[in-house]
């Protein structure tokens, strides 16, 4: 399986409705909270949206409603993938995406068979507050030789600027949310996202 290069990470079909058509080839879907009728609909609107737009959507951490909702792919935090029904999810057909930290997230992750792994945060973030230190390029280049030909997502504190340094790391795909979201401009950003990752596409 292969990753486009930008990940986009959103908390809303808004920000879908509104990014996606730029040419986003990717993006996650990341809603914390909120009552599951809500969900649902949100997630309803992302995956019509993305499918008119030939985009691959991810759902985070609520892979039941993915699965209720016709979508094709899943990502899980180490907390939500200890408390998932793994076989439920692959019996739906479902790719399924992994957040790791360090390495004994990572062999669980891998015992798990994802399709995807992701390390972070990659630089300081602003994202939310986390007990891990930065990981640094360094540790993107130890995780690629560990996972081998599966895909490895870098997230945390990314912007177009960092991009040769994580691809040339190891990262096959650059997964963002602030620098986008918290941007002046968002639909100018997700342009320079577009065409500073397409090299790697």
């Amino acid at each position: 399986m292969k990753l486009d290069p930008f990940y986009l990470i959103v908390d809303s079909a808004d920000w879908i409705a509104r990014l996606v058509p730029l040419g986003v080839r990717l993006v996650q879907l990341r809603i914390k909270e909120a009552p599951e009728a809500a969900l649902r609909e949100e997630i309803r609107r992302a995956n019509a949206i993305c499918a008119e737009h030939r985009c691959q959507l991810i759902v985070n951490d609520h892979w039941r409603l993915a699965i209720e909702e016709g979508c094709d792919f899943v990502h899980l935090g180490q907390q939500d993938l200890a408390a998932a029904d793994l076989s439920a999810i692959r019996d739906a057909g479902l790719k399924l995406g992994l957040s790791t930290h360090d390495e004994a997230e990572l062999e669980t992750a891998l015992a798990a068979k994802p399709d995807y792994v992701a390390l972070g945060p990659i630089y300081p973030t602003i994202l939310k507050t986390m007990k891990w230190a930065p990981q640094g390029l360094k540790r993107l280049a130890a995780w690629r030789e560990t996972v081998g030909a599966l895909p490895l997502v870098a997230i945390g504190g990314l912007n177009p600027e960092r991009l040769p340094g994580v691809f040339q790391h190891g990262a096959d795909s650059a997964a963002v949310v602030t620098d986008i979201t918290l941007n002046d401009d968002p639909e100018a950003r997700t342009r320079e996202w577009i065409a500073a990752s397409a090299q790697w596409r």
